[in-house]
């Protein structure tokens, strides 16, 4: 991204990684502005730092002149909007956020972190434990007091999504597959926590979507960590050494074992290729977590950071915002708000739930995401959700999209099987959560989705405490 002009537009500046890069070009001395279709906590967040943003698809709003500005672009915002039209027609220079992130990253040693799932928690506990080594290391050999870090998430450790340090070589890096926006990136390590074909609107077929990977995989330069199982599954041709981590199975290089969950706590040892590190403990102690912390504790190993700052840094991650958030927490109650929305990671959400409240009447709460997703999963989907007790299906949250005929949560709910099942609107649902919890049955409540579920969280968890 050209710098001369020190004016940035971002269409779609909403988003978690555009945001992290809009704040990235303002802290480098940028005059930043951009467009989205819908306020949001972010976006606000970002009028708080100085952005501006607007919300309406109005050329006329533009602050700076379109002739020649610096514009990075979401695909996200569909091309057909008349901001995008109006920027292209007047020769506005239009990159990709996965461009602008390439190029950025591309003077220091990226550590990336892909796959279809797991990725944003794993690259966020990844930064926090490379942060408590280079604040540490800074201390003694003045070279480093943090890491640079753009996070697909915002982190409860440091309310934001982006993390700089100059005197750091290492960059953090949420790798995105999302239309093929990883292979801009040049990763010096690399984890890939799965390739549960996705995004099949974007790929067309899930043959596809592991090729993706498979291009990916050999732009890593250093060392590859894949989930075990992985190596088998992936057609690889990469200079990268390859190495093998897993929550459990003694056969991957890192691994867990005395996993120990109890007292709401889970401790476990991290076996690796130097040794064993014992006794570790998880500061969201959620078991999917063990896996992630294994991979992200690979890496920062493979980095240099020590045995006792792996101890403190686990200990002390307070997790990603909209991962596996507990809101409520009681005798009666308990209520966690979850990003989730392939089946897999839904998957995933509800076997933590059940094991941290086995005896529990468990109530999921599920928007689907994009209408695309929901036809292609649409089976994987109804699957997972009648593993629940109980469940609530808001209307398709279609993002990016047009409907597609057909393809409607009605068609969804048809497909569960399990016997107490509703189709309710955002104000229905928030009555019935307000009188389900006058009763005093012990209840486990799961909101799910990566739509505009979040903005229901503080009402929900409300009334459940009320």
């Amino acid at each position: 991204m050209d710098n001369t002009d020190k004016y940035i537009f971002f269409l779609g500046i909403g988003g978690i990684g555009m945001s992290a890069l809009a704040r990235y070009y303002r802290h480098e001395g940028y005059r930043v502005a951009g467009y989205d279709r819908t306020p949001s906590a972010l976006t606000y967040a970002l009028e708080t730092e100085g952005i501006q943003v607007f919300y309406e698809d109005k050329p006329e709003l533009l602050p700076f002149a379109a002739e020649g500005l610096s514009v990075v672009w979401t695909p996200a915002v569909p091309q057909n909007t008349a901001l995008y039209q109006y920027l292209l027609a007047r020769g506005a220079r239009i990159c990709k956020r996965a461009q602008a992130l390439g190029e950025i990253t591309s003077h220091k040693r990226p550590l990336c972190v892909a796959g279809t799932h797991g990725k944003t928690t794993t690259s966020t506990m990844l930064a926090h434990l490379m942060a408590i080594h280079g604040k540490l290391s800074a201390i003694s050999s003045q070279q480093s007091d943090g890491v640079n870090a753009f996070l697909g998430g915002i982190s409860e450790n440091y309310k934001t999504n982006l993390l700089l340090d100059a005197a750091s070589p290492y960059v953090v890096v949420e790798a995105d597959e999302f239309d093929r926006s990883f292979h801009h990136l040049r990763p010096y390590m690399s984890v890939v926590t799965s390739v549960d074909p996705d995004h099949l609107d974007i790929y067309g077929t899930p043959e596809a979507y592991r090729e993706s990977f498979e291009h990916y995989c050999s732009l890593v330069s250093n060392t590859l960590l894949l989930k075990y199982g992985l190596q088998d599954k992936l057609h690889l041709s990469t200079h990268a050494r390859i190495l093998t981590y897993s929550a459990d199975n003694h056969l991957a290089d890192f691994h867990a074992e005395n996993i120990i969950a109890a007292n709401g706590q889970i401790t476990f040892n991290l076996v690796h290729p130097e040794g064993i590190i014992k006794g570790l403990r998880l500061g969201v102690p959620v078991w999917v977590n063990i896996e992630n912390s294994v991979a992200a504790a690979a890496i920062a190993l493979l980095c240099g950071v020590t045995e006792e700052e792996i101890r403190s840094g686990l200990a002390s991650f307070a997790g990603v915002h909209r991962r596996f958030n507990i809101h409520v927490n009681n005798e009666r109650i308990a209520y966690i708000d979850d990003y989730a929305h392939h089946p897999q990671e839904i998957a995933a959400s509800i076997a933590s739930v059940r094991k941290l409240y086995p005896e529990r009447h468990l109530l999921g709460i599920f928007q689907p995401h994009l209408y695309t997703r929901t036809r292609d999963f649409a089976d994987g989907f109804a699957a997972v959700l009648s593993e629940l007790d109980e469940v609530v299906l808001l209307p398709i949250y279609p993002a990016r999209e047009l409907p597609i005929e057909g393809v409607n949560s009605e068609m969804l709910l048809a497909k569960i099987t399990c016997p107490r099942k509703h189709l309710l609107s955002k104000d229905e649902l928030l009555q019935q959560i307000a009188e389900r919890a006058e009763l005093n049955a012990p209840v486990a409540v799961l909101t799910i989705g990566a739509g505009d579920i979040d903005r229901l969280v503080p009402a929900i968890a409300e009334a459940l405490k009320g």
